[in-house]
């Protein structure tokens, strides 16, 4: 696998540093960034948080904005952050909206025209992109994974569809029901068409009601209650009661005057980092 290195950071010890590759499951060019902590400096491998951004991000949001790295370097966790959707002057986009197109991926694998063919991003993230992480990066085969709005429902789904993958899984303000919001209908109905059974398959409300306990992982969401998606987009309240009829273990916090923003997530980010790397053993 060839990747190119585009630019690199000192950081608490460690690197940042942000590559270019080939995508063989999107078709495209894709970009991604690595924290790699300073333990893996020495020889030691690490094991390794995945992080989806939401709605317009790219690899850079979190990674310059969540003071993320000074805990990981401490627990020896690396963090690997990937674009939010395709992208390419060949890639379908819809450019007057912010919710379907370039930068809204929702981490799943379209099956409609004109979307199908680059919009892949399920596959990226579970399968293309650790593999090509764990071949090139001193890091382990323990992963844990956690996002952000569109990426808080990308890291719940794909945590719940593939829980042997996965130490843990968080979110900050995830679309919890997305078949039941704007966001999640308009999204689904462009990329996987009208079939509800295709929506079910990416609604993290959904999926938890029906886990099983050995599908269980550990969970942790973090809601601001002065989230002005709250109400008309995210709805907690669907993945709480999802979690309490199977017994799943979530635990879900909301948190008085904190928004949808980056404040909210660097306010408790250590608490996320926390809580995977008691899973991931560090």
């Amino acid at each position: 696998m060839t990747v190119e290195n585009l630019s690199q950071n000192r950081s608490f010890g460690g690197w940042h540093k942000q590559y270019k590759h080939q995508s063989s499951s999107l078709g495209c060019e894709m970009r991604f960034a690595i924290f790699l902590p300073p333990q893996t400096a020495h020889g030691e491998k690490v094991p390794v948080l995945y992080w989806l951004s939401g709605l317009t991000c790219t690899d850079e949001n979190f990674m310059q904005k969540a003071g993320a790295q000074r805990v990981a370097a401490e627990l020896g966790i690396a963090i690997v952050a990937p674009d939010t959707s395709p992208r390419g002057d060949d890639v379908a986009d819809e450019a007057e909206r912010y919710d379907l197109g370039k930068g809204a991926g929702f981490y799943l694998n379209a099956t409609q025209e004109p979307w199908a063919q680059h919009y892949r991003m399920y596959d990226y993230v579970v399968n293309e992109l650790p593999a090509l992480v764990e071949e090139l990066f001193p890091v382990t085969d323990q992963r844990a994974i956690s996002g952000h709005s569109m990426g808080g429902h990308g890291a719940l789904t794909i945590a719940m569809k593939n829980p042997e993958r996965f130490s843990s899984v968080s979110a900050f303000s995830p679309i919890c029901n997305p078949i039941s919001c704007q966001w999640g209908q308009d999204a689904f109905r462009a990329y996987l068409g009208d079939d509800p059974a295709a929506w079910q398959q990416y609604d993290s409300s959904v999926l938890m009601q029906q886990a099983c306990s050995e599908q269980f992982l550990p969970a942790l969401v973090d809601q601001g209650e002065a989230d002005d998606f709250l109400e008309s987009q995210l709805r907690p309240e669907t993945l709480e009661a999802a979690a309490q009829a199977s017994g799943y273990p979530l635990e879900l916090n909301r948190h008085e005057g904190y928004d949808h923003s980056y404040y909210f997530i660097a306010s408790f980010i250590e608490d996320h980092l926390r809580f995977h790397g008691k899973h991931l053993g560090v």
